[in-house]
């Protein structure tokens, strides 16, 4: 039996079993994909729009060249902190259910049972797109992850959404060659894109050469075409390939099939004290981004690293670490 069981490889997760760790207790990092998964998931050469320091783990120093790493400097740096602080990980190993009460917890998975004190979920929600619910989004040119612009150059690609992540799309796509067509869903292209990618996208607006349909939806995806729904009717344009980059959710599947409700509110938040960060199950605890359910730009890297600290010090029997005011999540009560 170990004595904490962490459900999810990401930064997060590293960051609490590292901080079980340091308050003597044992732990394993489960994860049904690789070290850091969401990670690698991420578009090649991305940029992290914060500065090392800010992604660092366990007093471990994030040493770049550059002012903001790229996903390549953190793959690399979370592997070296995983490896440096003897992590014991199980890659590759889903969990699909959780047994017993707590002191005596047993993690089911795909390749058996590991037993444990205490659960932490730090699951993220990268794995699970918000899908747009229209015929042909199964189609092979249709995906929900941008990585590279390459395989584009002389194709007509539909980007749809107005976020960070579809900005970026859209302007390495027509700097590769590709016709770009963004698809957006309300009046403007948001104001939370970045303020040095924003001016770009609207540059390229402006001389035309990135289209772009506002108040628009797709109806229907075909092989090479896609139907619109816009203010002037409906409309037909060339698509070989589609990225639906519309968001992401956490699995709340997952997270009732550990037993962890949600609340009745917008954002279908995970139940959990705002203090210790336990959840309605006993035993079981929440860190990270799965924190804020579909407010998923409440937690981050930057700040969910801090509740490693937190559940660490609950375990331990000992005060938990003061957070700065801007990190502290809002109180929740129990759902009835």
């Amino acid at each position: 039996m170990v004595d904490v069981v962490v459900i999810g490889a990401g930064p997060v997760g590293l960051a609490c079993a590292l901080e079980v760790q340091r308050v003597g207790l044992t732990a394993v990092v489960v994860d049904k994909g690789a070290l850091v998964n969401s990670i690698i998931g991420y578009p090649t050469n991305m940029e992290f729009f914060s500065t090392p320091e800010l992604l660092e783990i366990g007093g471990h120093p994030f040493p770049v060249s550059s002012y903001k790493p790229l996903r390549e400097d953190g793959i690399d740096y979370y592997r070296r902190v995983a490896q440096t602080e003897n992590l014991d990980l199980r890659l590759y190993e889903r969990v699909t259910g959780l047994e017993g009460e707590p002191g005596n917890y047993e993690i089911v998975t795909e390749k058996g049972r590991i037993n444990c004190r205490y659960v932490v979920v730090a699951t993220g929600f990268y794995d699970v797109p918000n899908y747009l619910n229209v015929p042909g989004e199964d189609l092979p040119h249709v995906s929900h992850y941008y990585k590279e612009p390459y395989a584009h150059a002389h194709q007509d690609v539909v980007v749809v959404g107005a976020k960070n992540s579809s900005a970026k799309a859209a302007l390495q796509l027509l700097r590769a060659g590709a016709r770009v067509t963004m698809v957006i869903r309300g009046a403007e292209i948001s104001n939370s894109v970045k303020y040095w990618i924003r001016p770009d996208l609207l540059n390229r607006i402006k001389e035309g050469r990135i289209k772009v349909h506002f108040n628009a939806t797709i109806q229907r995806i075909l092989t090479d075409t896609v139907k619109l729904d816009t203010p002037e009717g409906p409309l037909t344009i060339p698509a070989n390939y589609v990225y639906a980059l519309t968001g992401y959710h956490p699995d709340f599947s997952f997270l009732t099939a550990l037993g962890i409700t949600c609340q009745l509110d917008a954002a279908q938040t995970p139940t959990h004290d705002a203090e210790t960060l336990e959840t309605n199950r006993p035993g079981v605890y929440l860190a990270g981004t799965v924190c804020g359910g579909l407010n998923t730009s409440r937690w981050f890297i930057e700040n969910g690293r801090y509740h490693a600290q937190v559940i660490a010090a609950h375990l331990a029997g000992q005060p938990a670490p003061a957070l700065p005011e801007v990190l502290q999540p809002v109180q929740l009560t129990p759902q009835s």
